[in-house]
C-alpha cells in the first residue's frame, strides 16, 4: 500500500537512534523526531499535505513522504530509526483503528491504520518498525508534561484550543491517562456553563446538544461568537456583509491584536469559557501545572500582550471556581507550540 522508493537502509550503518513522530490531520502531516534521551531534534516545522479524501493508500504514501523528507533533512537513512509513533484525532473503534471522525472520509472509519503503517515500514526500511500511536492531544499533552517535569515536579493538563479543542492530562510520573477507550480528559464535547457567560447554547458538530466546551473555545465557534456579539458594535465593518463568517473568523486574531474592540471581546470570552473547564479539569485530575496551546498562544503569530491578556482572562475565570489555592495551580503557555503532537508521538515510541 506504499512506495517503495525510500531512504537507503543499511547505507553507512549509523549509530544514531532516533524516534519518529508523525502527526496526522485531515489535510496536513507533521514531522518530527526525538534522540534516545528524549530531546526533540527539530525547530523547523515540517508540514506536508496529506490526501485523507483519496483513502488509505494516499495517506500511507503522505505519511512515508513525511518521514523520508524529514530523514533527508538530518542526512539520516532508516537504519536509524527505532521506531515511530503517530497522532491521531480520535476517538478509536479500538487501539489503532480509526472511529467516526468528522474530518475524515467516513469509509475510513474502522481502519487498522496502525497495523497497515507497520508492513508499509517494513517495506521502506527491509525489517520491522513498531508503531505507536494515541489521540492527537493526549500526545501534545506527553510532550507539554515532559518539558515541564524536567524541571519541576506535579501533574499537568493541557489545553490546546485550534480549529477544535485538544486537551489531555499527564500525571506526576510522566504517563499520559488514556482511558480504557483512549478517550479520557476529552473536553471537548463535556458541557459548559455557557449561562454564566451570558451566551446561548451553541449546537456541535458531534451532534449533542448540551453546550460543548469545543463551540465556545475554538475556531470552529468563532462565527457563533462574532454573530452574537456583532450587534453590540454597531460601526464595524463586519456589517457590511463584504467578508464570508470563516473569512471572519481567520482574520479575528489580527484583529484582536490591532485593538478592534469586537475581537478583543470575542476572545474575552473564549478565555472565560476555557477558564472554566480549567477549573473543571482542577476538580477532576488535580494538576499542579495547566498548559495552554493552540494558536493564541503562537509567539510568531501573537503579540506578548495578547497571549497575557489571554491567560489572565483564563486564570481570572477559573479562580472563583478551584478547590486548591489558587496559587498552587500553574497556569502558562505551551512551549512547544505545533511541533507538540509530533513530538508527543516520538515519546510514545520511545516509551515503547
Amino acid at each position: 500500500m506504499c512506495n517503495d522508493q525510500s531512504v537507503s537502509a543499511g547505507e553507512g550503518m549509523s549509530s544514531t537512534r532516533i524516534f519518529l513522530g508523525l502527526d496526522s490531520g485531515a489535510t496536513t502531516c507533521k514531522v518530527n523526531g526525538i534522540d534516545a534521551e528524549g530531546r526533540p531534534l527539530d525547530t523547523v516545522l515540517r508540514q506536508f499535505p496529506t490526501r485523507s479524501r483519496e483513502g488509505r493508500e494516499a495517506l500511507l504514501r503522505d505519511w512515508i513522504h513525511a518521514a523520508e523528507t524529514f530523514l533527508d533533512a538530518h542526512r539520516l537513512t532508516w537504519d536509524a530509526v527505532a521506531g515511530v509513533g503517530i497522532a491521531m484525532p480520535g476517538p478509536f473503534d479500538s487501539y489503532g483503528v480509526l472511529g467516526a471522525l468528522p474530518n475524515y472520509p467516513p469509509e475510513l472509519r474502522g481502519w487498522n491504520y496502525r497495523a497497515d503503517l507497520e508492513d508499509c515500514l517494513q517495506r521502506q526500511a527491509v525489517r520491522h518498525l513498531p508503531v505507536a500511536t494515541g489521540n492527537d492531544g493526549h500526545l501534545a499533552g506527553l510532550a507539554e508534561a515532559r518539558e515541564i517535569q524536567r524541571d519541576a515536579s506535579g501533574g499537568v493538563l493541557l489545553f490546546a484550543p485550534g480549529s477544535g479543542l485538544g486537551s489531555a492530562f499527564v500525571d506526576a510520573s510522566g504517563r499520559v491517562l488514556e482511558g480504557d477507550h483512549h478517550s479520557a480528559a476529552f473536553f471537548c464535547c463535556m458541557p459548559l456553563p455557557y449561562a454564566e457567560l451570558g451566551l446561548p447554547k451553541l449546537s456541535c458538530g458531534c451532534g449533542r446538544d448540551w453546550g460543548c466546551t469545543e463551540r465556545y473555545c475554538a475556531l470552529s465557534g468563532l462565527p457563533d461568537l462574532i454573530r452574537l456579539v456583532l450587534p453590540r458594535h454597531p460601526e464595524h465593518p463586519y456589517h457590511d456583509g463584504s467578508r464570508t463568517e470563516r473569512g471572519q473568523a481567520l482574520e479575528l486574531r489580527d484583529r484582536a491584536q490591532q485593538q478592534d474592540p469586537l475581537a478583543l471581546e470575542v476572545f474575552d470570552l473564549q478565555a472565560r469559557a476555557l477558564g472554566f473547564a480549567v477549573a473543571m479539569g482542577s476538580m477532576a485530575y488535580d494538576p499542579t501545572h495547566v498548559v495552554i496551546g493552540g494558536g493564541l498562544m503562537d509567539p510568531e503569530a501573537t503579540t506578548p500582550a495578547f497571549r497575557q491578556r489571554y491567560l489572565d482572562g483564563i486564570r481570572n475565570a477559573a479562580t472563583p471556581y478551584l478547590w486548591i489555592p489558587p496559587e498552587d495551580l500553574q497556569i502558562r503557555p505551551a512551549r512547544l507550540g505545533e511541533h507538540a503532537q509530533a513530538v508527543g508521538a516520538a515519546l510514545l515510541a520511545l516509551q515503547g
